[in-house]
């Protein structure tokens, strides 16, 4: 949990702050899972910090939805099985990645506030 607030905080994803008045800060949660290796040994726990948004009004809370699915590869598999396939018979030379966080790279144009997120704190009552 803390090297993802870590991520997000060395990438300024948020701006902590008080509470404006008239808003409504919408809550978030952790959610928990295990990436093993492929010999089923466990590589690393992993937490992903993500944010309630269903609860937000479109036209009131926002414009545009973008939903990353942060457990399921981006590609669908035939797109990938086909990348394979072609690097295979090109002999191109493949390495896998796996990103630490996600989070988008455009700025939001609508303000979103957020409860602070669960076992992390900051001076104040009243900070999103």
């Amino acid at each position: 949990m803390a090297k993802e607030i870590r991520a997000l905080e060395e990438n300024k994803t948020w701006v902590v702050e008080d509470l404006p008045s008239g808003k409504k800060p919408i809550s978030c949660k952790w959610v928990y899972w295990v990436k093993y290796n492929s010999d089923g040994s466990i590589q690393r726990y992993k937490a992903r910090l993500i944010i309630h948004g269903d609860y937000q009004v479109e036209g009131f809370d926002y414009n545009k939805t973008f939903a990353p699915v942060a457990f399921a590869p981006v590609a669908k598999m035939t797109s990938v099985r086909c990348f394979l396939a072609i690097a295979i018979a090109k002999g191109w030379e493949l390495h896998q990645m796996d990103v630490n966080n996600t989070f988008l790279h455009k700025d939001l144009k609508e303000e979103v506030f957020m409860k602070m997120p669960p076992g992390f704190s900051s001076s104040g009552e009243n900070k999103v």
